[in-house]
């Protein structure tokens, strides 16, 4: 990386820090809309796959992966603090000593609630609108990603963030839009066809199969809650923020 871009990722950490100590409501709204744009891509995402499952489900998992690149391409282009964006970011900036690691655990915080608060709303609304097939299709993959070991859960949510860090890593660093759209689709594509776990998705997978799917433990739900996000943590940071900034020196 050359000083351009270091520059860049240490601004963008205290950028998200000075935000929120200064205007907490404002940085709060922008985490609830990334999880809003989280949540749209799930839902549009999980629409196509159950669309194509009885007919072509190879072709449902290729679209419902390419289609999902959308939350990270509009929490880019539009704006939001996403969760597992900030692992990277965050962490960089604390590397750096741009930024407390104090200020780098509160950005994580209150990013990962705003981002629940958005992914609990949006898919309410989605439950209340009652699309079709919606419960016969979350009751086709939901009890399989419950019931996923915690090791092969943990590095799945590794290498799941790896790839969406590189993606938001693209966003900060290309100035093309056009090459900021390839890439993000790319690499969000990527962990989702290859069967990673997010955090942030799982949010309102596990809201939305809560009230749907008979039977759904919430107990399960927060152990993979807790297990992912601590899996998309070492994935930011420890895979990608660490070695970036050690790099770069």
């Amino acid at each position: 990386m050359n000083v351009q871009d270091v520059e860049k990722l240490n601004n963008a950490a205290k950028a998200k820090s000075s935000l929120l100590q200064t205007n907490f409501l404002k940085y709060f709204l922008r985490a609830v809309m990334a999880g809003f744009f989280i949540d749209v891509a799930m839902i549009y995402s999980n629409v196509v796959n159950n669309l194509f499952r009885s007919s072509f489900p190879e072709w449902g998992k290729f679209l419902g992966a390419l289609v999902f690149s959308i939350a990270v391409l509009l929490i880019t282009l539009v704006g939001g603090e996403l969760f597992t964006g900030n692992n990277m970011v965050m962490a960089f900036g604390g590397c750096s000593g741009k930024v407390s690691w104090g200020e780098v655990c509160k950005v994580w915080l209150v990013s990962y609630i705003g981002n629940f608060v958005g992914c609990l709303v949006l898919s309410l609304i989605f439950v209340w609108a009652g699309a079709s097939g919606t419960a016969e299709y979350y009751a086709s993959f939901i009890p399989g990603k419950l019931a996923i070991p915690a090791g092969p859960l943990f590095f799945r949510a590794v290498l799941c963030n790896f790839f969406v860090c590189l993606g938001v890593l693209c966003g900060i660093k290309l100035q093309n839009e056009a090459a900021k759209i390839l890439i993000i689709m790319m690499c969000i594509s990527g962990f989702v066809i290859s069967g990673f776990e997010h955090s942030i998705a799982n949010m309102g997978n596990f809201v939305t199969a809560i009230c749907l799917v008979p039977g759904t433990s919430v107990t399960a739900c927060l152990r993979s809650m807790v297990i992912v996000t601590l899996g998309n943590m070492a994935g930011g940071t420890l895979l990608l923020a660490l070695p970036l900034r050690f790099m770069s020196e």
